[in-house]
């Protein structure tokens, strides 16, 4: 099945990348690159996948699979990265066998050439996009931490918008590059901004959900036509991206697409950790978080966020 929607490409001079984990998201993210024109050498922890990817882009510039990090990362100029975690991130980044910030054998830093950009579009903690930025720069690298948001609709469209993090030369290097899967590429900040600008936009986005969770329940125990009231509210104040895009969903009772709840409740464990930190006061969204908690033991985890709706029916 092909995971990547069409799409127009600006032109833009053939890079050597590597991508580093095919996932729901890194998978189309990488054919973007491979149908942009770039060479684009793949891994990922499960071989079948890469292996899978590879056959998927054949037809683009001689797509390549490696068996580490490492590499994938040999030769090129910039490597991209989609994992799931901070353990993940610190295992492709610095090697399988490290618990600190040295380089190891199988780890992309340990094969990159010097001057080479490693770009995470991971959700990880705004600490260890800081942690990997020290440690590229020790070796002569550079690292930009730039999450997403756009879901896995928005990585097969390559409508992404991504929020960085690091030195500015490095994120003009990535830019043109990266803009195959983006629509929007922005410089946030130094290192870590990336990161603490995702965490701002799930605490927004979990506030949206909630209430829009919340309205349509309420509308549809007062036996309101509850498509009707969608079109007419969403021409007014209360519309937002949720309302257009899970709304009529919500009222159908449909939730198998879209972003998971484990992944929100991964993303929002972030958030308030480094609320803790800093000291913001986030009491609704620890409370949308536990409600994402009561999801899960309904058994909702690959459900779609917009399935809070489910606590209240």
């Amino acid at each position: 099945m092909n995971n990547v929607n069409a799409r127009d490409y600006e032109p833009t001079p053939s890079r050597q990348v590597a991508f580093l984990g095919l996932g729901v998201m890194g998978y189309p993210m990488a054919g973007h690159l491979a149908l942009a024109g770039h060479a684009v050498t793949v891994y990922n922890r499960t071989p079948a996948k890469a292996a899978a990817w590879c056959a998927e882009f054949a037809r683009s510039r001689a797509p390549r699979q490696a068996d580490t990090p490492r590499q994938a990362a040999l030769g090129a100029d910039l490597v991209f990265c989609c994992v799931g975690n901070d353990a993940d991130l610190r295992s492709v980044a610095l090697g399988e066998s490290l618990g600190g910030g040295a380089r190891g054998a199988d780890g992309a830093f340990a094969g990159m050439k010097p001057g080479a950009v490693f770009v995470d579009h991971t959700t990880a903690s705004a600490d260890v996009a800081r942690e990997l930025h020290a440690a590229a720069g020790e070796g002569g690298l550079y690292f930009v931490d730039a999450p997403v948001s756009g879901g896995q609709a928005g990585a097969q469209n390559g409508q992404l918008t991504v929020m960085c993090g690091g030195e500015a030369a490095a994120f003009e290097a990535a830019r043109p590059v990266a803009m195959a899967f983006s629509r929007a590429f922005t410089l946030m900040g130094a290192s870590g901004a990336g990161q603490l600008t995702k965490m701002v936009n799930q605490i927004a986005v979990a506030g949206l959900v909630q209430g829009l969770a919340e309205a349509i329940a309420f509308g549809q125990h007062a036996g309101l036509d509850m498509g009707l009231v969608l079109e007419v509210i969403s021409k007014g104040a209360a519309q937002s991206w949720q309302m257009d895009h899970r709304g009529k969903t919500m009222v159908a009772d449909q939730f198998d697409f879209g972003f998971a709840v484990d992944w929100m409740r991964k993303d929002l464990g972030l958030v308030l950790d480094e609320a803790r930190r800093n000291g913001a006061r986030l009491p609704a969204t620890a409370l949308i978080d536990q409600f994402y908690a009561d999801v899960q033991r309904m058994g909702g985890n690959r459900w779609d966020t917009s399935s809070l709706i489910k606590r209240l029916r």
